[in-house]
């Protein structure tokens, strides 16, 4: 009986995984938004005036998702793949996986927000007015600047986020224990409580990397325009959250169809390999598409014709365009790293 309930145990691990990474972020997200907020911090009345505009609140409430999202992801496909490679019996002898994977997370994440996040402030205060490089950097504008930065920090903080979990899992999932008489690696895709059947974790994780990218890609860019504060809620609601819903649905489609009729196992980081590489050939695709739509416009615009019709015409046809090819990408791609093993 004791053998069965660690058995399932640790069929249940990645799904722990991802509820501890979520949990220990949301943690730290609380804080430091209680330490800008309270009544008792310096500025908290000036904070809590400018996250009341949606313009601010709503793109924050976005960011902090997606990165909720990719932690769990990337935590529930290293305690996915110990199970494929090692079976459940070997990762039920493992000591307190859960606790030290979130004890060695949340410590590299207190040191990315107490160390790197500031210093990264401290980096932006040297190109603002007032500041030593802001004369030098006064013949390219401070939005460039600011959005390079941005563009900067984001990427080093998502290096940070990969690197902190793989840390932590690989610390939670260290050592060897005995293989059990009838086990097997690959056991951990024979069924059980809590355990994701490998077809729907496959385009689960694809999915979810993929819109995690896409809204990754979506707040770097939101740095190189001029984005107001007071834009109205409904907007900023669709374009934050109702077409990520809808990319992550036609990713997980594809994603789906890719793995049909099932792999054998579900080898996580083939999703996540698959979903990062048809992300960057669609940018491939769809930035030469709209290169050579705003050439056309161009030469249209030069022999008298209006180009207002046409640039809504081509944004609307490339982003239909980009929702089908997501769509045939997720399914060539996934289907192409799981050959092997379908």
């Amino acid at each position: 009986m004791a053998a069965s309930s660690s058995f399932e145990r640790a069929q249940r691990l990645p799904g722990n995984f991802a509820w501890i990474a979520v949990a220990v972020d949301a943690a730290l997200f609380a804080l430091g938004m209680a330490a800008q907020l309270l009544p008792s911090s310096p500025h908290g009345e000036q904070m809590r005036g400018v996250y009341t505009q949606p313009g601010v609140w709503v793109p924050l409430l976005s960011r902090v998702a997606t990165v909720w999202l990719l932690a769990a992801t990337l935590a529930w496909c290293h305690a996915r793949k110990a199970l494929d490679e090692r079976g459940a019996a070997r990762i039920a002898q493992l000591r307190g996986p859960g606790s030290r994977f979130g004890a060695v997370f949340l410590a590299a994440m207190a040191v990315n927000m107490l160390a790197l996040t500031p210093l990264f402030y401290q980096v932006q205060l040297l190109f603002m007015p007032g500041g030593p490089l802001h004369e030098r950097v006064g013949m390219y504008g401070l939005r460039p600047v600011m959005a390079v930065s941005m563009l900067v920090q984001s990427a080093i903080q998502m290096l940070v986020l990969v690197a902190s979990v793989w840390l932590a899992a690989r610390f939670a999932l260290r050592g060897r224990g005995s293989v059990l008489a009838g086990s097997s690696p690959g056991a951990a895709d024979d069924g059980g409580a809590g355990m994701v059947p490998p077809r729907r974790a496959v385009a689960l994780v694809a999915a979810a990397t993929f819109v995690s990218l896409q809204v990754w890609i979506g707040h770097v860019a939101s740095g190189w325009v001029d984005t107001a504060r007071d834009s109205d809620l409904v907007p900023l609601l669709l374009g934050w959250f109702a077409v990520p819903l809808l990319v992550w649905a036609l990713a997980f489609w594809g994603g789906w169809l890719g793995a049909a009729p099932g792999p054998v196992q579900t080898r996580p980081f083939r999703a996540v390999a698959a979903a990062v590489s048809a992300f960057v050939l669609l940018q491939v695709v769809c930035a030469a598409l709209a290169l050579g739509g705003l050439l056309w416009i161009a030469s249209a615009s030069f022999s008298g014709v209006s180009s207002g019709g046409r640039l809504a015409a081509l944004a609307i046809a490339l982003a239909a365009i980009y929702l089908v090819l997501l769509v045939v990408a997720m399914r060539a791609i996934t289907r192409r790293f799981y050959r092997r093993y379908l």
